[in-house]
């Protein structure tokens, strides 16, 4: 395409790029908890000018994944021992009651979505490709909530699985998965049988193994590298 028909970095519409960069980043582990998040990088990495960033960074602060500190910058979130608590305590709330109306409305179509997805899980874990696989794992949960189709339920999902991840990266006990992988095969099984109530029990011990996979201690120091999540093709 000529430069002259090329969208601006700084066009409305080229702030979703952004935003689904770090958001993903975030999802995958790639951007730790408490990350400082310099401006000027961030213009270097997208090639968007300040008022494009600021406008990302003010939309992942409305949805609690950064924090925005006056006159110090904008930091990736970092999660409390309560805030984790309280989210998983949200999930355990919302996502067994979606499972189960998604098992009492489930078509051939849907189970076939939820197949796909979980073999694209598989297929990431066998590859060794660990941050695909973290993303997927949560995005599982967000695609039993689309196919409910609340989008306020599907929302609050979407917005509690990018923080569970934070949560994650800075609670997470070495050696042991976070999102054992048979569990969503299983839940499958229930959701595709039209078992609501097995779903819904299904889900919450889900969410309970998750939580209980967790130290509530450890602190990530891994490097920051932002050209790395924006390298242009």
């Amino acid at each position: 395409m000529p430069a002259s028909e090329r969208e601006p970095a700084d066009s409305p519409s080229a702030a979703e790029p952004i935003y689904q960069g770090l958001l993903t980043a975030i999802m995958e582990h790639r951007l730790p908890a408490g990350t400082k998040l310099v401006e000027e990088r961030l213009c270097e990495a997208t090639g968007a000018g300040r008022p494009r960033i600021r406008q990302v960074l003010a939309r992942l602060a409305h949805e609690q994944l950064v924090t925005l500190v006056p006159n110090k910058g904008a930091f990736v979130a970092q999660p409390s021992v309560k805030e984790a608590r309280d989210v998983f305590q949200t999930r355990r709330i919302i996502e067994p009651e979606l499972a189960a109306m998604l098992a009492r409305a489930c078509t051939p179509a849907h189970a076939k979505r939820l197949h796909g997805h979980i073999a694209a899980e598989h297929a990431a874990r066998e590859r060794g490709d660990r941050a695909a696989t973290i993303r997927l794992s949560g995005e599982f949960h967000v695609l039993i909530a689309e196919m409910v189709g609340n989008h306020v339920l599907e929302r609050l999902t979407r917005e509690s699985v990018s923080r569970t991840c934070l949560i994650i990266t800075l609670y997470d006990r070495p050696g042991l998965p976070a999102c054992p992988e048979h569990e969503h095969d299983t839940l499958i099984e229930a959701i595709a049988a039209g078992d609501a109530a097995r779903a819904h029990d299904l889900m919450r011990e889900h969410l309970e193994h998750i939580e209980h996979s967790l130290d509530l201690h450890a602190t990530p120091t891994s490097a920051l590298d932002l050209e790395s999540i924006f390298k242009r093709a």
